[in-house]
């Protein structure tokens, strides 16, 4: 009989352990899902919708190395490395 009890007492605490898992878990949740809201109205505060942001990085992306390289023809030869 005291087996019995022990292995629903263990039952218990495991019940209570994914239980609290569970709260911290939706918790979570819940902040990513803040997170996620705030950087869809920053992206298109910024004129950019959140399925053209890939792209929007990809142009960015060239944007800079195509600075890059511009900057660097400006060194006199000697100079580039």
């Amino acid at each position: 009989m005291q087996q019995l009890e022990e292995k629903i007492k263990q039952l218990k605490a495991q019940l209570e352990d994914a239980k609290s898992k569970l709260t911290v878990a939706k918790a979570r949740l819940e902040d990513l899902e803040k997170q996620e809201e705030e950087i869809i109205k920053e992206a298109r505060e910024l004129g950019v919708e959140p399925e053209d942001l890939p792209g929007e990085i990809e142009r960015l992306e060239k944007e800079i190395e195509e600075g890059i390289e511009k900057a660097w023809s400006y060194l006199p030869k000697e100079l580039r490395k």
